[in-house]
């Protein structure tokens, strides 16, 4: 079967992709369906059977975990139905965190690419066609099974758990700074020579709705007052950014210590790139004083990544030993 012979899915969920100018309050919101994204990308029909669905039309801030369930599950039914890839359009704020939640909620080898684009379809340069045939492209090509859900963005491929967000505006702002690009295309070629290994499933195929996890980012001088509060908030997890390696100021540790004694505590580098230690640094606040009192390290995902992983485990009923594994084998 040729990439032509085969059907394709285009699921669209809104985001600049889709945005136009409206006269009620101006600026650009959401308002093109997925019938008319396929329309503006020239020659996408010869790469395939594309069947355009609107799944949703809103900015990518509005998305949410249970959003992201409810499109897991139709993906999987396209799949069920018989398509041979799928395409997700969406917001490009919150790309990261989609694709991570969707690489751990769907367990096929089908290829599932994400993407978006930087400039709405009015302006200069607008990169969303182009965005979305490379997407097609990558989504009818055998080199892109197995490998989990994928992001295209700027002519480069993304794996899910590497891929952030690095920069507000331009095109080239997705990378994959932890690992790199595990592909590009050119031409009407795919180009995947890194693929990344074992890979992890969470099935919420009878589990309620997304616990609720709180993200605290350590800043100079915290205190850590907020972190004695959520608990009683309602949070049933959180995921700190920490400084550099998994740092953070001495007089967080007593809180974020008894906070772990009544739910998961995940900590998360605000650095950008890398992965947190477990046994390097021992001062009061360092990682191995926070591993030591039940922190869980997150490894090489970024916080927002870390935040969905979590989320989606306590979802599921996962134990904090299970969680550790699987923050430790998303990392490779």
């Amino acid at each position: 079967m040729t990439g032509s012979d085969r059907r394709i899915r285009v699921l669209a969920l809104g985001g600049t992709i889709a945005m136009a100018t409206t006269g009620a309050r101006g600026g650009v919101v959401p308002v093109l369906d997925a019938d008319a994204l396929v329309a503006a990308v020239p020659g996408l029909p010869t790469l395939g059977h594309i069947e355009a669905e609107s799944f949703a039309r809103v900015p990518g801030a509005h998305l949410g975990l249970a959003d992201l369930v409810r499109l897991s599950r139709r993906i999987a039914d396209a799949i069920k139905d018989g398509v041979d890839g799928v395409v997700v359009t969406q917001g490009t704020d919150t790309i990261e965190e989609s694709a991570m939640a969707l690489d751990l909620l769907l367990d096929v080898d089908h290829p599932v690419v994400v993407t978006g684009a930087m400039r709405d379809p009015a302006q200069p340069g607008a990169d969303g066609p182009a965005n979305l045939r490379n997407a097609v492209l990558i989504a009818a090509s055998d080199k892109a099974r197995g490998l989990g859900v994928l992001v295209t963005m700027n002519d480069e491929i993304h794996a899910a758990r590497f891929v952030r967000k690095a920069h507000t505006s331009r095109p080239s702002a997705f990378t994959s700074a932890s690992a790199g690009v595990v592909g590009w295309t050119a031409e009407e070629r795919v180009r995947i020579p890194l693929r990344p290994t074992r890979r992890v499933h969470v099935d919420l195929s009878d589990a309620r709705e997304p616990a609720a996890v709180a993200a605290v980012t350590a800043t100079l001088g915290d205190d850590g007052r907020l972190v004695r509060l959520l608990p009683d908030l309602g949070y049933e997890g959180v995921v700190v950014s920490g400084f550099g390696v998994g740092h953070v100021p001495a007089r967080m540790v007593d809180d974020l210590t008894a906070v772990a004694r009544e739910v998961p505590v995940v900590l998360a580098s605000r650095a950008g790139a890398g992965e947190t230690f477990s046994g390097t640094y021992g001062f009061p606040g360092s990682e191995r004083d926070l591993l030591a009192n039940g922190v869980i390290p997150a490894g090489a995902l970024t916080p927002p990544q870390a935040r969905v992983l979590l989320s989606l485990a306590l979802s599921a009923g996962w134990p904090a030993a299970r969680i550790a594994e699987a923050y430790d084998v998303l990392s490779g």
